[in-house]
């Protein structure tokens, strides 16, 4: 069976955007971009919420980002080569291939999909995220924990309810980022 893991980058207060509604608070850091692909590579499936799923088809429909480096061309032949399921009520249409659009979080179907699919599965976008997470679906959360704290922002983890983790490894990167990688326990 295909693990479903959470990956997503947070600021050591822990939101995944600012007050208002900005990441760049995360400089270019070509260690953990290194790592990242390593990830995307071995990811067969994407789940995704509408607005990460908008901001991330840029590796596809934007040329010009694989064109500045090997190391984005990477990620961008990486990211192309996975399917995504994009959940969204609102999005009309898709501008990139091997996508499809779901129009509610079904956790069944995601169960199958985990039963079924030929790869690890990546989940993206916190409220996408809690909703799995929720539902006992979620087998690992990968936090990548940048040394900034935003004070204020998008959570990266759910809220409104307690959540327990178990610690299953760590790893530092030279700028003082830290990859946590956690099993959430379902009580």
């Amino acid at each position: 069976m295909a693990k479903l893991i959470y990956v997503t980058n947070v600021s050591v207060d822990g939101f995944i955007e600012d007050a208002d509604g900005s990441f760049n608070w995360m400089p270019r850091d070509e260690e953990v971009f290194a790592f990242t692909t390593e990830l995307v590579r071995s990811v067969g499936t994407f789940l995704y919420g509408r607005r990460l799923y908008e901001l991330m088809s840029v590796w596809e429909t934007d040329a010009s980002l694989a064109a500045q480096s090997e190391l984005l061309a990477d990620f961008a032949r990486a990211w192309q080569a996975a399917d995504k399921v994009v959940y969204s009520s609102t999005l009309a249409e898709v501008s990139t291939a091997r996508t499809r659009v779901e129009r509610r979080f079904d956790a069944a179907a995601v169960q199958r999909l985990k039963a079924t699919a030929g790869g690890d599965i990546t989940i993206g976008g916190a409220h996408l995220a809690a909703q799995a997470i929720r539902a006992g679906l979620v087998d690992e959360c990968q936090l990548i924990v940048w040394p900034v704290a935003v004070g204020g922002g998008k959570p990266g983890l759910p809220v409104g309810g307690r959540t327990d983790f178990e610690l299953l490894d760590e790893r530092r990167f030279r700028s003082g980022v830290v990859l946590l990688r956690y099993r959430p326990l379902v009580h």
